[in-house]
């Protein structure tokens, strides 16, 4: 499902709905005061309609003749959605969901490592090595680092040539995001991520899928460890003994 591209008041209204529901403030089962959603809002009835047909399109929320709209079980959201993932991550990365997709990504990605080495052609391999140069380039620009590493994966996958592996970018890409924001826009510094990339390509280039896959497994492993330190760095217990010094 395409990722949801409203603006203005309509997109504002989807936003304030759906990041209220995911949040746990309006719990599942919940039955939505439309009145009351439209005065708080200030928007039209017909506004807050439209929007709720977003929400209910990605299996938030549905409506029921004397029941009204209400919130659908977790187990109904589709939970893949591009927008449904970042709105979970609107107030703040969540640990789990960070986990979740490190767990996602370890599955899919190694793989598709290994097909592309199968089956890259020149012309993926030159986006491949743009989106290193990129890479390279970015230095000390969060926001060209994030831009890079994105054009990186969503190429990798692209060169597998399976057009479902394709399809993942949208879950792929939001996740990674907002992964490499909290990394990225630290400060703190961090290992220089073209070697590791770099390495993926090589593989992919020599057609190894064994050590394709090897080296993204590398690469993520690598992942997992530059969010834990962050974390380890922002705990409590770590900003005490940081105090102590």
């Amino acid at each position: 499902m395409a990722q949801y591209a409203g603006r203005g008041v309509h997109g504002q209204t989807v936003e304030v709905i759906a990041r209220r529901i995911l949040s746990g403030e309006i719990a599942e089962g919940a039955t939505l005061n439309l009145a009351a959603l439209q005065e708080e809002l200030d928007v039209s009835l017909t506004a807050l309609r439209e929007a709720l047909k977003v929400l209910t399109a990605k299996g938030i929320v549905d409506a029921r003749q004397k029941r009204g709209t209400f919130v659908r079980p977790r187990s109904d959201w589709n939970l893949l959605d591009g927008d449904v993932i970042r709105w979970q991550f609107a107030d703040g990365a969540d640990p789990r969901l960070l986990d979740k997709l490190q767990e996602v990504r370890a599955i899919i990605e190694p793989a598709a490592a290994r097909l592309a080495a199968a089956r890259a052609t020149a012309d993926d391999l030159a986006v491949l090595d743009a989106a290193l140069h990129d890479m390279a380039d970015a230095h000390a620009d969060p926001g060209a680092a994030v831009a890079a590493d994105l054009a990186f994966h969503r190429a990798l996958l692209a060169a597998t040539h399976n057009e479902l592996l394709v399809r993942m970018e949208v879950v792929m890409e939001t996740g990674l995001a907002e992964r490499d924001r909290l990394v990225h826009g630290h400060g703190d510094g961090h290992d220089d991520p073209v070697p590791s990339h770099r390495a993926v390509v090589d593989a992919i280039r020599g057609g190894d899928e064994g050590a394709a896959e090897t080296a993204m497994r590398e690469l993520l492993a690598k992942a997992v460890r530059d969010v834990e330190k962050l974390r380890e760095q922002r705990s409590p217990a770590a900003a005490n003994e940081r105090a102590k010094r």
